[in-house]
C-alpha cells in the first residue's frame, strides 16, 4: 500500500465521439492518447504486468481501466491480482465469481470478513477491474497480507510468518524512509524500521501470487510503492519471470523524481486532496477522552 503522505495524481484521457462531417470524411475514432498508446504496447508485449496507482485517484483508474479492456478486448486472458483484497478471502472471492450473474456488489462482499466493503479503499474506483474480471472471467487474486497478519509480523518476525527474514539492506533503508514520510515525521527511524518487515511481508506475498500465475499471464494491481522495480515486488521475483515483466508507476507530476524505479511512467497532475499530514496531526492533537 502507498504511504498515507502519497501524492495521488489523475492523468484525465478524454475519449471524444467525433460527429461525421460531409467534408472532408471525419475519421471513425479519435486518436489514441499516446499515454494509452504507451500503456497498451507495455500490456501488450510483457505477459506479467505489476500496474501502480495512486489510490484515491480517479483518472489515473479510468486511464488504468481501459488499458486493461484494450488488453482483454485482444483476446488475453491474465489473472488480475487486486491488493485491495486480503489473502484469507480467496476462498469467497473464488465461490463468488463462480456463482452465475454475480455482480460487482457482490464481489466486494465476498472479499470482506464482514460482507461490507473493506474500509480504508474507494470502493467506487475499483469496481470497473472487478466488472472486468466477471465479464471476462478472470481469476480474482486476493494479493495482500492484512493488518492481523502485518501485526503478528511486525511482532513475530518474518521467517515465524512463512516469509524470506533476509531483507536486503537497501530495501530496509528505503522502506524506513519512506515510513517516515508516510507517517509525517511522527515516527522516527527506530520506530517505522520495525514495520518495515509488514512492507517486506506484503511484497513478498504478491511476488508469490504473481510466481503462481506466471505461466498464464497476470496483472497485479497495486500502489506504486509495491511495484517499483528497486525496491518493491519485482525485488523478491525470480530472474526468469522478472525479465517477462513490466512495472508501470502513475505518478503525479511532483514524483518525477521517482521515474527511474520503473519500467514505464506517466505523470498526472495531482488530485486535489486535503494534506493527509494535517488530518493526522490533528487526530495525534485531539485531547483523549
Amino acid at each position: 500500500m502507498s504511504p498515507p503522505r502519497c501524492r495521488i495524481a489523475p492523468l484525465l484521457v478524454a475519449t471524444a465521439l467525433l460527429a461525421a462531417c460531409a467534408q472532408p470524411p471525419a475519421p471513425a475514432t479519435p486518436p489514441m492518447p499516446i499515454e494509452l498508446q504507451r500503456l497498451n504496447e507495455a500490456l501488450r508485449t510483457h505477459p506479467i504486468v505489476l500496474f501502480g496507482e495512486v489510490h484515491d485517484n480517479a483518472a489515473q483508474h479510468a486511464l488504468r481501466a481501459q488499458a486493461l479492456r484494450t488488453l482483454l478486448d485482444s483476446g488475453a486472458r491474465p489473472a488480475l491480482a487486486m491488493e485491495q483484497f486480503d489473502r484469507e478471502r480467496q476462498p469467497e472471492l473464488d465461490r463468488a465469481l463462480a456463482r452465475p450473474g454475480v455482480t460487482v456488489d457482490e464481489v466486494i462482499a465476498a472479499g470482506s470478513a464482514d460482507g461490507r466493503p473493506m474500509r480504508g479503499w474507494s470502493w467506487p474506483l475499483y469496481r470497473p477491474y472487478i466488472a472486468l474480471a466477471i465479464e471476462y472471467h478472470l481469476a480474482l487474486v486476493a494479493a495482500n497480507v492484512s493488518r492481523a497478519d502485518a501485526m503478528h509480523v511486525i511482532e513475530d518476525g518474518l521467517a515465524a510468518q512463512g516469509f524470506d527474514a533476509r531483507v536486503p539492506a537497501d530495501i530496509a533503508a528505503a522502506q524506513t524512509s519512506a515510513i517516515v514520510d508516510g507517517h509525517c515525521g511522527m515516527l522516527d527511524a527506530a520506530q517505522a524500521g520495525t514495520m518495515v518487515s509488514a512492507q517486506a511481508a506484503r511484497d513478498q506475498f504478491m511476488a508469490r501470487v504473481i510466481e503462481a500465475h506466471a505461466a498464464n499471464g497476470i496483472v497485479l494491481l497495486a500502489g506504486d510503492g509495491h511495484v517499483r522495480r528497486d525496491i518493491g515486488v519485482p525485488r523478491w521475483l525470480s530472474a526468469q519471470t522478472r525479465a517477462r515483466s513490466v512495472s508501470i508507476g502513475l505518478l503525479e507530476g511532483g514524483d518525477a523524481a521517482q521515474a527511474a524505479a520503473f519500467d514505464l511512467t506517466l505523470a498526472t497532475p495531482a488530485q486535489p486532496r486535503e494534506d493527509p499530514c494535517d488530518a493526522m496531526l490533528r487526530a495525534a492533537s485531539a485531547p483523549r477522552s
